[in-house]
């Protein structure tokens, strides 16, 4: 299993960057083909601090090469393309394997 985690940074307007990203983005990235699981989850501290992302997304391919041919895929390119209609506290992406 591949599973890209994309973390996005505190946004400024958390209400509207929710209402985005669960109107218009994760239905773009649920169309990638390939995708095998899609989860979304807000992070929080074990303390009173921020904790360093906001959302943490992590989409399930069953190996590199087709985590590879979800992202050059139109649908991958239009997801990632509508990062920088929301994203504004930046965002960070990894791969973890098997």
């Amino acid at each position: 299993m591949h599973v890209l985690t994309v973390g996005y940074g505190h946004p400024a307007d958390p209400a509207a960057f929710d209402a985005y990203y669960e109107s218009t983005h994760r239905p773009l990235a649920q169309k990638v083909p390939g995708l095998q699981s899609f989860t979304a989850r807000h992070c929080a501290a074990l303390d009173e601090s921020p904790p360093p992302y906001y959302l943490l997304a992590e989409l399930a391919f069953t190996s590199g090469d087709a985590l590879a041919a979800a992202l050059a895929s139109a649908e991958g390119q239009a997801a990632a393309a509508d990062i920088a209609n929301f994203a504004e506290g930046g965002v960070t992406m990894f791969i973890q394997h098997d």
